[in-house]
C-alpha cells in the first residue's frame, strides 16, 4: 500500500501543476473584456499564452490519466457522478481551443468578437467548476454501498462548492492578470496592474474565508494531516497578499511567482485535508472510498512509478525550456507590425 499513498500524492501533484499552468491560462482569457481595449491589444494578451497554452492544458489529460490507473474505483465514481459538471469543463476547454485557432482567419469584426467571447466563457466556467468540483471532494458528496454518487448537479452547488469555486475563479483570474502584466508593454501592461489592485483584493477576502472553513471542516472531521492543512493554508494567505503587495510596487515577475506559490499551497493545503480519503462520503460510514480501497494492483503501481520516474523530468525539462524560449514580452510595436505586414 505504500505506493499508493504515493501515487496518492503524485496525482495532487499532477492536478497542482495543472492549476498553476492553465490556471493563468484561464485568468488571460477571462481578462480579454477588461484590458482588450481593441483588436491589437487582444491579440497581444491573447499572443502571451499562444506558444504555451496546449502544453498546459495536456497536464489535465495526464492528470486523469494518472487517477484512471492508479485509483480506478476513485476515478468511476468521480467521473460517473460529476459527469454533467465535467462534460462542461470539457466543452468549454474545446470551445476555448477552438477559438484561439480560428481566431484569426478572418478580418471580420463580428467574427473576431464571436470567438473573444467564446474565450472568455471557455475559461470562466472551468475556473469555477473545477473549485466547485475540488471543494465537495473534500467535503464529501453522497456515496452508497457501491461507492456511486446518489446526488445531483444542485447537490454540488453547495455554499462550501460555491465558494471554492468562486475562489478559483478570482485567483485564477488575478493569476492570469499578473502574467499579462508581466508577458506584455505599453497601455495593456499598465491596465493589467491597476486590474490586479482591484481583483487582488476581492481573491483575498474570498480566499480568507475557504482556506478557515477547510480548516475547520478538517477539524471537524479529524484530518490526521490538519497541522499541515493549517500550516499551507497560511503559507498561501502570506504568498497571495505578498502578490498582491508586489503588484502594488510593480514587481511583475515577483506577484506572479507568489500567485503561483498561492495556488500550490491552496491544492496541497485541499490534498492534506482529504488524506487518507479520496472522496469522502456524507451517507453511512463505511461508503467512502480510501486511498487503500481505491487503489490498483501493487504491479500496476510498480509499473506506473519507473514510468513516472523516466518520463515525467523528462516533461519538466521540455516545458521549462518551452518557457524560456518564449520568455520575452509580447510588445504592441510586434502586433502592430504583423499586421501591416498581413495587410
Amino acid at each position: 500500500m505504500d505506493l499508493a499513498y504515493l501515487w496518492f500524492w503524485i496525482v495532487g501533484f499532477l492536478f497542482i501543476g495543472y492549476f498553476v499552468l492553465d490556471g493563468f491560462d484561464f485568468g488571460v482569457g477571462m481578462s480579454l473584456p477588461f484590458l482588450g481595449k481593441d483588436d491589437i491589444a487582444r491579440r497581444q494578451i491573447i499572443n502571451t499564452i499562444g506558444p504555451v497554452w496546449d502544453l498546459n492544458e495536456t497536464w489535465v489529460i495526464v492528470a486523469g490519466a494518472a487517477l484512471f490507473a492508479s485509483f480506478p474505483e476513485w476515478y468511476a465514481t468521480l467521473f460517473s457522478g460529476f459527469y454533467l459538471p465535467l462534460l462542461l469543463i470539457l466543452l468549454a476547454l474545446i470551445a476555448r481551443g477552438v477559438s484561439f485557432e480560428y481566431r484569426h482567419q478572418r478580418d471580420s469584426v463580428k467574427w473576431k468578437r464571436g470567438f473573444d467571447r467564446m474565450i472568455v466563457i471557455g475559461s470562466a466556467v472551468p475556473a469555477f467548476l473545477w473549485g466547485v468540483a475540488f471543494a465537495n471532494i473534500v467535503q464529501g458528496v453522497p456515496l452508497d454501498a457501491d461507492h456511486e454518487y446518489v446526488g445531483t448537479l444542485l447537490t454540488l452547488l453547495n455554499p462550501y462548492g460555491i465558494l471554492g469555486g468562486l475562489v478559483t475563479l478570482l485567483l485564477f483570474f488575478t493569476h492570469g492578470v499578473y502574467f499579462v502584466a508581466l508577458k506584455t508593454d505599453g497601455q495593456v501592461r499598465t491596465d493589467a496592474r491597476k486590474l490586479a489592485k482591484t481583483s487582488g483584493l476581492a481573491t483575498i477576502v474570498a480566499a480568507a474565508l475557504f482556506l478557515v472553513w477547510t480548516i475547520v471542516q478538517a477539524a471537524n472531521n479529524q484530518a490526521p494531516l490538519l497541522l499541515g492543512v493549517v500550516a499551507l493554508s497560511g503559507i498561501a494567505a502570506l504568498a497571495l497578499i505578498g502578490s498582491w503587495v508586489a503588484n502594488l510596487r510593480d514587481r511583475e515577475g515577483t506577484a506572479f511567482t507568489l500567485g503561483a506559490i498561492t495556488i500550490v499551497t491552496a491544492v496541497a493545503a485541499l490534498f492534506f485535508a482529504l488524506f487518507p480519503n479520496v472522496m469522502p462520503s456524507t451517507l453511512e460510514a463505511g461508503s467512502g472510498l480510501t486511498i487503500e480501497n481505491a487503489s490498483s494492483t501493487d504491479y500496476t503501481l510498480t509499473i506506473m512509478s519507473w514510468a513516472a520516474l523516466i518520463f515525467l523530468p523528462l516533461v519538466l525539462a521540455y516545458q521549462g525550456w518551452t518557457y524560456w524560449v518564449f520568455r520575452k514580452r509580447v510588445t504592441r510595436a510586434r502586433i502592430e507590425k504583423a499586421a501591416l505586414v498581413a495587410h
